[in-house]
């Protein structure tokens, strides 16, 4: 892939100066956007562009401070999409919330890096990469642009990501890997504050793992680089409570607990309001305990 002529997005300025969220002292608000026919809870309620942008303007509204757009679906089982359709489903929702909410952060859930540079030509401000830059082109692209970087921990894929949960040590090895993928983003050139650090709730890992990783949050903050963590309507919380996947908001308003504890966190929902309001009340009492 060729470089870009552009400017650098406005990821650098706005995440080096801090964002607001953690300058108050709460974690960052990330929505979910998909963008797509099959994801597990909302698949097809917005693979309209109009009704993702209409979306995306609530959420925004709602009090999230970062939209992730994605096109390609991530859950268990899933096949993957050509990075064409998957450019035809976020690229117009992209445009959108550019043109409405300019202020907005943006990040672009994909793996490909074909897909990352052309979303950061067009405005996004990072990517979330599900597989940590299993594409040998994606540290690149993204340190050209000056963007930012989510690495999430996943064994496999998508596909076959849930065949094998099995850890000796699974907070040890997840955030060993972690740790090893952050070095190569920034040995490829980019800047260690724009990378961010997310375990993989649910992405090959069992329920044990998954309350495992949840709770050593703070230990993987303490690698140095902001951490986020995506348990919104996961199904370790139908499984451990019974409830289907719509009604599983206050199971994962439960999992944002260990973010608190972080000072570079960001939680990504698919609910702002009620996680909001949550983090506001949770961090309030913990203040008045002392325990911040």
């Amino acid at each position: 892939m060729t470089g870009t002529n552009q400017s650098p997005p406005a990821t650098s300025s706005r995440l080096t100066q801090g964002l607001a969220a953690w300058s108050a002292g709460l974690p960052a608000l990330m929505a979910i956007l998909n963008c797509t026919p099959d994801s597990f809870s909302d698949g097809g309620l917005y693979l309209d562009t109009g009704a993702a942008i209409r979306h995306a303007l609530t959420l925004i509204e709602e009090g999230a401070g970062i939209l992730d757009i994605g096109g390609e679906s991530t859950r268990p089982g899933a096949r993957p999409v050509a990075a064409e359709e998957e450019l035809a489903r976020i690229l117009p929702v992209l445009g959108g919330v550019r043109a409405c909410a300019p202020g907005v952060l943006v990040s672009i859930d994909t793996s490909k890096a074909e897909v990352a540079a052309r979303a950061l030509d067009a405005g996004a401000d990072m990517v979330n990469d599900v597989t940590a830059g299993r594409d040998p082109e994606m540290f690149a692209e993204v340190a050209r642009r000056g963007a930012g970087i989510i690495l999430m921990h996943m064994r496999g894929s998508p596909r076959d990501m849930q065949s094998d949960t099995r850890y000796d040590h699974v907070v040890a090895e997840v955030h060993a890997a972690l740790r090893e993928r952050a070095l190569a983003a920034e040995a490829a050139g980019i800047r260690r504050e724009l990378i961010w650090l997310d375990p993989g709730i649910g992405f090959g890992k069992d329920d044990a793992g998954n309350l495992a990783l949840l709770a050593a949050l703070p230990d993987l903050a303490a690698l140095g680089y902001p951490v986020v963590i995506g348990p919104s309507r996961k199904s370790f919380i139908g499984r451990l409570t019974g409830a289907p996947a719509g009604e599983r908001l206050p199971g994962t308003l439960a999992a944002l607990q260990p973010a608190l504890s972080c000072e570079r966190a960001v939680v990504r929902v698919h609910d702002a309001a009620p996680a909001r309001q949550y983090l506001i009340v949770a961090r309030g009492i913990m203040r008045a305990g002392g325990t911040v």
